[in-house]
């Protein structure tokens, strides 16, 4: 049995039953264990929640409901306990899912595959604990202390205390900041989080609601169309007359999005252009590598990330490990565990989504959006926080390619990539990745939920380094159908 993907279950709500939530919950569950449940505002998310407690009580554990809450503040409660989060994140409100956390990391390859052991129907192990084991139920309010939590560490970070300041003198005083929160978790935490660090703040579509009613749920440049339009007409009104740091405002500096659940950030200019995702890697990683007191910073992404990482870390006297998508807590495992005394996992993200680790083991947009916001502040403008990053042409393309042939496919180009790209340095951990001398790089790897090979590049030449690519993937496709 197969449940968990890349961020643990999710799909329709046909298949992401009550009925499952049940028997996730009994899996999870065991006497003397604490689980915190939280939520998104989807419209099925209070059945499932229920359905979820009562198997974590029956195999006797005890609950604390945290109720509507973003993905980061219930891992934040999650810390020293289990923790569920039942969201589907990005995807549409037809769908719900179920995450799982561990004292505040997510669930990894093995705890998930212990679970789906033991819902397999052939060798069904989950029990129900004796009647007087049964656990207890409560509410727990979180989410004022997540939001503190969140605004000391910022202000640690960008001012060197972690005492609550007035607005006026706060970090990002001055920065006029939109947010788009698109009906989803993000309305009840980054708003405030900025305020409280000095911003003047417009939140837009700041309503929680299942639906998603303003906009899809995926923040991405066509869904945020309004949102952009908000952007370019930002006026005095909107903003105030005046700028603390003493330029009148002319229109918003910034511009912020999430998805559902607040796990995602995309980040917009003054004009309402979206800033490429690994170009906002690249800057936060190379502020937490410059800023870490050890000789060996490392951070940790994905083969789909731009070399633009690689070179920022480089400079700011860091180096990047790669690991695969939706697993950067495995790869924070992994290089904690081989590295030395004088090793630090200074940051871990993949495009769209950062775990601050000297904060917490999570993905945490909230985080994002203040630390982003206060990097903007400092540098002076979007424009001259991205101006060190170099932002080559980037294109992601698909290729046809049946689920049974995905395997031989990949084991062709495992060979085939090589040999037509003789002057490459080659990855095959991940898919496989070519690297140039010149940063441009490749990464070819086969989807986990559609029937295609995805193909990444980034070059200044690179329609002609896609063209190539493309042609050793369609023959290596023809040949193993």
């Amino acid at each position: 049995m197969t449940l968990f993907g890349t961020a643990g279950i999710r799909g329709p709500v046909e298949e992401v039953t009550p009925a499952l939530a049940l028997s996730v919950g009994q899996a999870v569950g065991e006497p003397g264990k604490t689980v915190v449940i939280g939520r998104d505002g989807r419209e099925t998310g209070p059945a499932l929640a229920a359905a979820i407690e009562a198997g974590l009580e029956s195999a006797g554990a005890d609950v604390r409901r945290l109720g509507e809450v973003p993905t980061p503040a219930l891992a934040f409660a999650s810390r020293g306990r289990t923790g569920v989060m039942l969201t589907a994140s990005h995807n549409p409100p037809t769908d719900n899912g179920i995450k799982l956390f561990a004292d505040g990391v997510e669930y990894d390859r093995t705890a998930e595959r212990a679970i789906e052991d033991q819902l397999d129907g052939a060798k069904h192990t989950t029990e129900l604990a004796s009647w007087d084991e049964w656990g207890q139920s409560s509410t727990l309010d979180i989410l004022e202390q997540y939001r503190d939590s969140v605004v000391s560490y910022v202000l640690e970070q960008f001012d060197g205390t972690d005492t609550a300041q007035p607005a006026s003198t706060g970090p990002l005083s001055g920065l006029s900041i939109a947010v788009d929160c698109g009906n989803g978790m993000g309305s009840v935490a980054t708003p405030q989080v900025l305020d409280r660090l000095g911003a003047e703040v417009v939140a837009v579509n700041a309503n929680v609601d299942g639906h998603f009613v303003a906009r899809e749920s995926k923040p991405t440049p066509e869904t945020l169309s309004a949102f952009t339009a908000f952007l370019e007409e930002g006026t005095e009104t909107q903003r105030g007359t005046e700028r603390t740091r003493g330029e009148p405002a002319s229109g918003f500096d910034l511009g912020l999005a999430h998805d559902g659940d607040a796990d995602r950030l995309v980040v917009l200019d003054s004009d309402g252009e979206v800033i490429h995702e690994d170009t906002i890697l690249a800057v936060v990683a190379a502020h937490y590598t410059d800023a870490a007191d050890v000789d060996d910073p490392v951070v940790i992404t994905t083969p789909n990330a731009s070399a633009r990482i690689d070179e920022q870390v480089r400079d700011a006297g860091g180096r990047v490990e790669r690991v695969r998508l939706g697993a950067l807590h495995e790869g924070i495992a992994r290089e904690r565990s081989h590295g030395s005394d004088d090793t630090e996992i200074v940051f871990a993200a993949e495009p769209w989504k950062h775990i601050h680790t000297a904060f917490g083991g999570w993905i945490d947009a909230v985080v994002s959006a203040a630390v982003v916001a206060a990097l903007v502040a400092d540098a002076g403008g979007t424009d001259a926080l991205r101006a060190p990053v170099s932002e080559r042409p980037y294109r992601k393309v698909s290729v046809d390619c049946p689920d049974d042939a995905k395997a031989d496919t990949m084991a062709t180009l495992e060979t085939a990539l090589p040999e037509a790209f003789s002057d490459a340095i080659v990855n095959t951990d991940y898919g496989v990745r070519l690297e140039f001398d010149d940063a441009s790089w490749v990464l070819v790897r086969p989807s986990g939920t559609e029937p295609y090979v995805r193909l990444y590049a980034e070059s200044d030449t690179v329609d002609e380094l896609v063209e190539t690519t493309r042609g050793v993937i369609e023959s290596a496709v023809a040949e193993s159908t």
